[in-house]
């Protein structure tokens, strides 16, 4: 069975998300793992000479572990009330873990088989204050598994269309190939979207545009994959334009060296413009060969 690993740190951000994982995992027929990262307080740290009492680290595990039940307990819940039997909905797990976020991540990615990571993003502006924040920007930049962030304030409804943004990269079939698996679970359609700026060539770049659809028509065995060429604009605007004039329901992304993600990260004008971005974004680390 396929495992949606929920990291929390027991915000209402993180809650949100939780749920919004609890009805992804009920389509995808997916089972919860719900963790958190126990984070010894920085000033044991900064001496070499205090040890952290290992009593203390036991009842700060013991801690979370009990709040990871009792959200689970909310989203036991949440099945009830929606008049749904329990074997309709996922199974879950709690874990409570030393580490950073990114380690408890990366030990449990290691230790089971994870497909997904959900998570919601923190503090007003959604996708702005996540991307500032460096434990987020460590998660994206070392996750071997695709990540999906939860903005707050987004309710789940089934997915009808999926907006994958590409550059013709060779390893996006790939990833497109692992999206859709989730498209398929809801019946969605995957809008391949390609933004170019105003040096667009019709006779040379359309035909690198034919060739990638060609290929991705012959390796992808799934039938609702339409395509859509936003042309004279930069990535950053084109990718605005889309999410506020085409219904979608979830962008999906590469984080490459250079991408948009990347530049998320680092440029004021892109990370203002991040704070429009309210639908789930989804985020493949470049080599992922699996499906979701």
């Amino acid at each position: 069975m396929k495992t949606i690993l929920i990291p929390t740190d027991f915000s209402p951000n993180a809650d949100h998300a939780a749920f919004y994982a609890l009805e992804l995992g009920k389509k995808m027929k997916a089972s919860l793992k719900l963790c958190n990262a126990v984070m010894i307080p920085a000033a044991a740290s900064m001496s070499a000479q205090v040890a952290w009492p290992l009593m203390d680290l036991g009842t700060l595990s013991a801690d979370a572990n009990r709040e990871l039940k009792k959200l689970a307990e909310k989203l036991k819940k949440h099945i009830q009330e929606s008049g749904a039997s329990e074997e309709e909905y996922p199974p879950m797990e709690v874990s409570a873990e030393v580490g950073t976020v990114p380690e408890v991540i990366s030990m449990l990615a290691e230790k089971e088989k994870i497909n997904l990571v959900v998570m919601g993003t923190s503090g007003v502006g959604g996708l702005n204050r996540f991307f500032l924040g460096s434990t987020s920007r460590d998660l994206i930049d070392e996750a071997s598994m695709p990540v999906l962030l939860i903005p707050p304030g987004t309710d789940f409804k089934p997915l009808k269309r999926i907006a994958f943004a590409t550059d013709f990269s060779a390893g996006d079939i790939a990833l497109i190939h692992a999206l859709s698996y989730l498209a398929r679970a809801f019946n969605a359609e995957i809008l391949l979207v390609h933004v170019s700026p105003d040096d667009f060539d019709p006779e040379i770049d359309q035909k690198k545009v034919d060739a990638f659809l060609n290929e991705v028509t012959c390796k992808l065995n799934y039938h609702k994959v339409y395509f859509r060429h936003v042309k004279e604009m930069g990535v950053d605007e084109g990718l605005n334009w889309l999410t506020d004039h085409v219904a979608i329901d979830m962008l999906a992304m590469v984080h490459r060296r250079h991408s948009f993600i990347k530049r998320l990260f680092d440029g004021s004008h892109t990370q203002k413009m991040a704070v429009h971005v309210k639908l789930p974004l989804l985020v493949f680390p470049p080599e992922f060969h699996t499906v979701l």
